[in-house]
């Protein structure tokens, strides 16, 4: 998410969602942090939106909890795949529909819209015109020359905003560490086919809901093959849905069916196409690769990962992989086939865009540190001053005046973990109490003590679950305990609290000198 602020109005483009990684155990997604304008949404004019995936969309329901009326602009595709996200949570937004090459006013903004090819149908990239100055934002972009929808990123637009003049480019920078150019889409092609014309039996391919080019290249492949398609889980079949009824999904008269149907046709004939390409636990490859789905794996299935490994999934993914062949499927992934392309550009793309726009200043975004400088280098390289590439974590408050941009801030931008539909509530505190749960089990320890001596009246009792403690390690902790309470001063010997927070350190003092492990440890501290 980004905020745009000019004459004490807000603009917000983009607002998604991150997905958790193996260390924040428990969240279901990541939202930005909204508390430097909670105060502030009656001055939000608008929030523009570049494409239809997650992690720009998928925290706009959040959002607009606090203020529903705010104008969410974007392209068709866009718009339709977040009204029906909004519809699962009651909110009827007020959108605004947008063109390539459309302009648009909201308060003190000047927007001007311009095409750009990406993973997904209908991507826009805005430029942001102001009294200040003029700001490029490309969203997700790669300049893919021959896409499947022959849409193709609007360079000669681009080369006309470098010709009135860009102050601030902010620059999609995924794949800025990749040489040359991005593979096309067209290129994948090849690599499906030989799936669809040599495997056996069933074809499952697993994507994100969202990648309307690789499901369009799925489905011809299918066709091709005299195969029938089913699609899996709720996003997949609701996305698909929306993009088949509005024109960006072509599919053949009585390639689809009903996913319950395909049990009655020869294996060699279907194709399921669901999600959870990324290893996430309640997705339906997982639960697949798990057996406690409704369609299970045989000898002869093939498996087809459609996606890239998003970085931090990369344990979770290939943990689902070597489940999948020890069920007896083939899998097919990026790592050994060609069936998976980026949708990212690459330096190539990149260093071409610095070229044609020719910003006064540079703002790398979208993408982890090492992306951000790799693609600042670009900008340097590409004739941008060094002193006008700003490399900036999230929360940096930048003013442009004149033309010119300077670092002036920061404003909180915390990690907001959302949990079964409670937003805010769990903390990194939270986390790492779970991490210590998951990692080194809970022991319960029961203390009697004699209420005249304040001693141990006899040994503590243990209650292990998911914690390996042997008797050695237990009885250093009854003696670290038996210390502990001889240390107590008189004026705290009758404060409970104070009793079992003396109980626990020792115990967990005495178990960590034996074994080097960490139980989250509750100790109940009781009179004899």
């Amino acid at each position: 998410m980004t905020v745009f602020e000019h004459g004490g109005k807000l603009l917000v483009v983009d607002c998604g969602v991150l997905f958790p990684e193996d260390h924040q155990p428990g969240v279901d997604v990541i939202i930005p942090d909204f508390a430097s304008i909670r105060d502030r949404l009656d001055d939000i004019e608008a929030i523009v939106l570049t494409h239809g995936h997650e992690d720009h969309i998928g925290g706009v329901p959040y959002l607009l909890r606090d203020r529903p009326d705010i104008p969410v602009i974007g392209s068709e595709l866009t718009l339709a795949f977040l009204s029906a996200k909004l519809a699962e949570h009651k909110i009827r937004p007020k959108t605004v529909r947008v063109e390539a090459r459309d302009t648009h006013t909201a308060g003190p903004f000047g927007l001007e819209f311009v095409a750009v090819n990406h993973s997904i149908p209908d991507g826009l990239a805005v430029a942001i015109r102001t009294r200040a100055g003029t700001v490029l934002v490309t969203g997700d972009f790669k300049m893919d020359q021959f896409p499947l929808d022959d849409r193709l990123t609007d360079l000669p637009h681009f080369a006309r905003l470098g010709d009135e003049g860009v102050d601030l480019f902010l620059v999609d920078s995924t794949s800025a560490e990749v040489p040359g150019f991005t593979m096309s889409e067209r290129d994948l092609t090849p690599a499906i086919e030989q799936v669809f014309a040599t495997a056996p039996g069933r074809i499952i391919v697993s994507s994100f809901a969202s990648h309307v080019h690789r499901i369009q290249q799925i489905l011809d492949s299918a066709h091709a093959t005299g195969r029938k398609v089913g699609f899996v889980g709720r996003s997949m079949v609701r996305n698909m849905g929306i993009a088949k009824e509005l024109g960006y999904l072509r599919v053949p008269d009585g390639l689809l069916v009903e996913a319950s149907a395909l049990d009655k046709l020869p294996a060699g004939q279907v194709t399921l196409i669901c999600t959870g390409s990324q290893g996430e636990p309640m997705a339906a490859l997982s639960r697949m690769a798990n057996g406690d789905h409704q369609i299970r794996l045989a000898e002869g299935d093939t498996v087809l990962l459609a996606s890239s490994l998003i970085p931090g999934n990369e344990t979770a993914i290939y943990g689902v992989i070597n489940k999948l062949t020890e069920r007896g499927a083939r899998v097919v992934h990026k790592g050994n086939a060609k069936v998976h392309v980026s949708g990212h550009a690459s330096a190539g793309e990149l260093t071409y865009c610095y070229r044609i726009v020719r910003p006064r200043y540079v703002m790398p975004y979208h993408g982890e540190s090492k992306h951000l400088h790799a693609n600042g280098a670009l900008a340097v390289a590409a004739g941008v001053p060094d002193d006008n590439v700003l490399v900036v974590r999230d929360g940096v408050s930048i003013d442009l005046e004149k033309g010119k941009a300077t670092i002036v801030g920061a404003v909180p931008a915390d990690m907001i973990y959302v949990e079964g539909g409670v937003v805010g509530r769990a903390t990194e505190d939270t986390l790492r109490d779970r991490r210590m749960l998951r990692d080194g089990g809970v022991l319960t320890v029961l203390a009697l003590l004699d209420p005249a001596t304040n001693r141990l009246a006899e040994p503590l009792e243990f209650i292990a679950r998911g914690a390996l403690i042997d008797e050695q390690a237990l009885e250093a902790a009854n003696r670290e305990v038996e210390k502990a309470l001889a240390a107590v001063p008189a004026d705290r010997q009758t404060d409970a609290a104070d009793l079992d927070d003396v109980v626990r350190r020792a115990v967990l003092r005495g178990i960590r000198r034996r074994t080097a492990r960490e139980p989250v440890v509750v100790a109940l501290v009781m009179d004899a």
